[in-house]
């Protein structure tokens, strides 16, 4: 078993790296745009004025940021050739995440947006996967190059993770479908034209099944964002949104009549195991500025690397960092070699592990840091304030460990299969 990284992956790092040096931090210094990223201005990121929406001029830079990196044949590294990737596998995202998370905040990789110049499209991944004709003709074009995109309207506000008992409902009339109901935490919703709405149509509570997918324009009648939740991180753009006698045609359903629980699993995996390298990354950048800066910092005349207080949560960091590195290689390398499902487990492990790690990294790093840590003079509060969401909203700690429950204690089989629900 080799456990290198594979050269070819190791020349392409350097040639994001490349990329990197010549044009995203020359764009990252034009124009003020370092107040995006100087801590002290943080800021600046949002319009106080339109309810804490991201800055128009924010959004505008992360956009051109990725255009240059899908110009440069970057951005679209997970898709297939067809669609102008490099047909990037799992291990090959979890290494790149990663490597990039590892360099700190910039406009190479933001994780408070989620912004990358290695993307992570998972609208067109659906859109290809199940999609119907009319719908991939209409969309992976705009999809691919960014030009629009949809919102998920999954979660409601009286039932957060329990997906299956869903309040918001779908009927028949016609050749239309009518849609009332109410959803929470749409990310991305102040821009989308779409929102990708989850409603009963049959079955009853609690039932995976009979829940369909309906791609729902934001602007039907009806459609109404009702506030945009201001968070620990800001700005926000997240809403809460309410449907009222929403009519849409037969052809908004999006894969198919009550199997829309299971299109939006379908990335679960590949979408957490990324995440998880990002978290990695971030963690061990933290880890990297403590130990630099306790080598220079000489309070009462010698350096704060010298104490066992410092040196041993370090370590213990550097050990999680190290173990986790490793689980999360082998299990994408898994994926790709088994499929997606065939490591829910090890997935769920990997994600919530990262999250909580990279957490307690970013608290470890202020301490190390005193006064300096905690001041947004460095990143450290910004890493822990982002990726403190992540506990909660890639599916939580408790339900993640609850999933690997279900395989440890056999309520659950990997390879998700028909019939059922993965949370």
């Amino acid at each position: 078993m080799d456990f290198d990284i594979p050269q070819d992956m190791l020349d392409y790092l350097k040639e994001l790296d490349d990329f990197i040096e010549k044009e995203i931090k020359p764009l990252q210094a034009e124009n003020d745009n370092e107040r995006y990223f100087d801590y002290r201005r943080e800021d600046a990121r949002t319009d106080w004025h339109r309810g804490g929406l991201p800055n128009e001029e924010w959004e505008a830079l992360l956009a051109e940021a990725r255009r240059r990196a899908d110009k440069a044949g970057h951005y679209r590294y997970a898709l297939a050739k067809e669609y102008g990737g490099k047909e990037g596998t799992n291990l090959g995202m979890a290494i790149i995440r990663e490597h990039l998370a590892a360099k700190g905040l910039g406009l190479h990789n933001d994780l408070q947006t989620e912004h990358s110049i290695v993307g992570n499209n998972v609208g067109l991944l659906l859109m290809i996967a199940y999609g119907t004709e009319e719908q991939q003709a209409e969309w992976i074009d705009d999809l691919a190059e960014g030009r629009r995109g949809f919102a998920f309207g999954i979660t409601e506000p009286e039932h957060g993770s329990d997906a299956t008992h869903m309040e918001t409902t779908a009927r028949r009339d016609g050749d239309e479908w009518v849609i009332n109901g109410e959803k929470t935490w749409n990310t991305g919703i102040h821009k989308a034209k779409y929102d990708m709405i989850m409603a009963r149509t049959s079955g009853k509570a609690g039932d995976g099944h009979g829940i369909t997918a309906f791609l729902t324009p934001t602007d039907a009648e009806g459609f109404k964002i009702e506030e945009m939740l201001w968070t620990f991180n800001m700005p926000t753009d997240h809403g809460r949104i309410s449907l009222t006698d929403v009519r849409v045609p037969h052809g908004a359903i999006f894969g198919g009549e009550g199997t829309g629980l299971q299109v939006v699993q379908h990335f679960f995996n590949e979408n957490r195991i990324r995440q998880a390298a990002s978290s990695l990354g971030a963690a061990q950048y933290c880890v990297n500025e403590s130990v630099q800066y306790a080598k220079i910092r000489k309070p009462f005349g010698k350096p704060l690397s010298i104490n066992q207080g410092i040196q041993f949560p370090l370590v213990e960091l550097q050990t999680q960092c190290e173990m986790l590195r490793a689980m999360i290689h082998k299990t994408a390398w898994m994926m790709d070699k088994y499929g997606a499902f065939s490591q829910s487990d090890k997935v769920s492990m990997c994600n919530y592990w990262s999250n909580r790690l990279c957490c307690e990294a970013a608290d470890r790093a202020m301490q190390v840091h005193g006064g300096l840590g905690y001041s947004r003079h460095k990143p450290f509060e910004h890493i822990y304030r982002h990726h403190r969401r992540y506990r909660i909203t890639e599916g939580a700690e408790e339900i993640q460990m609850r999933r690997v429950a279900g395989y440890m204690f056999g309520y659950m089989k990997q390879g998700a299969p028909k019939g059922v629900i993965e949370a």
